[in-house]
């Protein structure tokens, strides 16, 4: 069948998959709690039907969806990547180290700032909020309690000092996930972060230590927190040469090399460090890369912590990659994609309506599907082909959708992130959204920057995967 007999979509027909895909996620996800990558094939379903109905045969749609996964596979590959990273480094204890020695920071005279500080540093190393605040964040609202310190500030400073380690932290999903929808570079994707990111952190940070002078200082005394410290001292042996494999990652990012040859050059010095100085097998370092670090410490907490990384870790996450690329790649294909891109064309004239409309867009994602994913997806897949349009870097998609996506999940009440929290800590999402500073002040700074276009990139090159674009 030739180009010339596919019917053109109107732009009401164009809309039926994303409004059934709207619905499939929250109903699906929001309240039966379905699995995102098992609705995405549902829409992807719907939109194939559509598909026939404006004559494309099925092996037309089929290159779509290729084409669409072939551009994210470098960026699947480093996802890849992270999960051995992890398990590596968790194994020659680089992170063990990292978290003790974040952890030694905390004074009982700066809870808020501390907190907010500790769980940065431990998330950006693990790259897990969840398991920041399930451990980490967790002891300290029990030294919150014991201080007589009010509950809502505290479990803001540990979630948003949590998220802001993970967005920031190249082991985390979050920013991988964001660079493949995008199309954007890992370690610029990050680096271009820190203009708004930045800025939010030392500004939260600064009403954190405005707000603890406020809060009688008392002496501290954390049993749990003793707990984790003596349980992560007897379990690893800690020194410097435990830093190379970090060092390792930062050298190929700021020389702008590889991203994927320095994260397995790192992890396989990583396993040799195991050995070395950890008296780890073999076969314990091939488990940790393969299906993450299985600790066998006796202190609930600290296994919590560290069982993490591997490549089965990533395997979530890859899944619902593959489903949103081939719906995308499908809506691609049979000019769905297109006419509903046309229309938004008519409103994004400048480059802060595109702003605002990426803004809305990754928030309405969120509200809509409580996940972190799919806010960044929806809003990445949908508006990536503008930015190219108007030469504007990936890398400002991805920092939008997800400083406006995944890390406004978390003040949801409803999304999984929100009910998490709220279980782990025991503290309503509405009572420590207010206190969530880093979450939101991004987002602010990020609608000023459209504004004025200050930090909004254009595209040095065709390939924006590679560094430094």
């Amino acid at each position: 069948m030739k180009e010339k007999e596919f019917r053109q979509p109107s732009f009401g027909l164009a809309l039926i998959p994303i409004l059934a895909m709207a619905v499939l996620l929250a109903v699906g996800y929001g309240i039966y709690k379905i699995r995102p990558q098992v609705l995405l094939v549902a829409a992807a379903f719907i939109t194939a039907c559509l598909g026939f109905i404006l004559r494309y045969p099925w092996r037309e749609m089929e290159k779509g969806i290729v084409e669409s996964i072939s551009k994210a596979m470098p960026a699947i590959l480093i996802m890849l990547s992270v999960g051995i990273l992890i398990g590596s480094w968790i194994a020659c204890g680089t992170i063990p180290m990292i978290i003790y020695y974040g952890l030694k920071l905390i004074s009982p005279h700066f809870f808020l700032f501390t907190a907010c500080l500790v769980c940065t540093i431990t998330s950006l190393a693990t790259g897990t909020s969840w398991g920041t605040i399930g451990t980490i964040g967790v002891a300290f609202i029990g030294i919150a309690m014991g201080l007589g310190i009010p509950l809502g500030p505290a479990a803001g400073a540990i979630v948003a000092g949590a998220y802001f380690g993970d967005k920031m932290s190249p082991l985390s999903d979050i920013p991988n996930l964001a660079v493949v929808v995008a199309g954007s570079n890992l370690f610029d994707h990050i680096k271009h972060m820190m203009w708004s990111g930045g800025p939010a952190w030392l500004l939260g940070l600064l009403i954190y230590l405005l707000i603890g002078l406020q809060y009688q200082a008392e002496e501290l005394n954390s049993a749990s927190m003793d707990l984790i410290l003596s349980t992560l001292e007897k379990n690893f042996h800690f020194n410097l040469f435990l830093l190379l494999p970090l060092v390792i990652v930062f050298y190929f990012a700021i020389r702008k090399k590889p991203t994927i040859p320095g994260m397995l050059l790192s992890s396989v010095v990583a396993a040799i460090l195991a050995v070395i100085f950890q008296k780890t097998s073999l076969t314990t370092i091939a488990t940790a890369v393969n299906s993450g670090y299985q600790p066998h410490t006796g202190v609930e907490a600290v296994d919590r912590l560290l069982s993490r990384g591997g490549l089965m870790s990533m395997m979530e996450t890859q899944l619902v990659a593959f489903t949103a690329f081939s719906f995308g790649g499908i809506m691609q294909r049979t000019g769905m994609l297109a006419a509903i891109l046309n229309r938004i064309m008519k409103f994004v004239a400048k480059t802060w309506s595109l702003v605002l409309t990426t803004i809305a867009t990754a928030i309405l994602s969120a509200l809509i599907t409580g996940s972190s994913y799919l806010s960044m997806i929806i809003p990445g897949e949908l508006l990536a082909p503008i930015y190219r349009q108007k030469n504007l870097a990936a890398k400002n998609l991805s920092r939008l959708i997800e400083e406006c996506g995944g890390i406004i999940v978390p003040l949801i009440p409803w999304s999984m992130a929100g009910v998490y929290i709220t279980g782990t800590l025991g503290v309503p999402t509405l009572s420590y959204l207010p206190w969530a500073f880093m979450n939101y002040f991004s987002v602010i700074i990020l609608a000023i920057f459209g504004f004025t276009g200050l930090t909004m990139s254009r595209r040095l090159r065709e390939d924006e995967t590679l560094p430094g674009s």
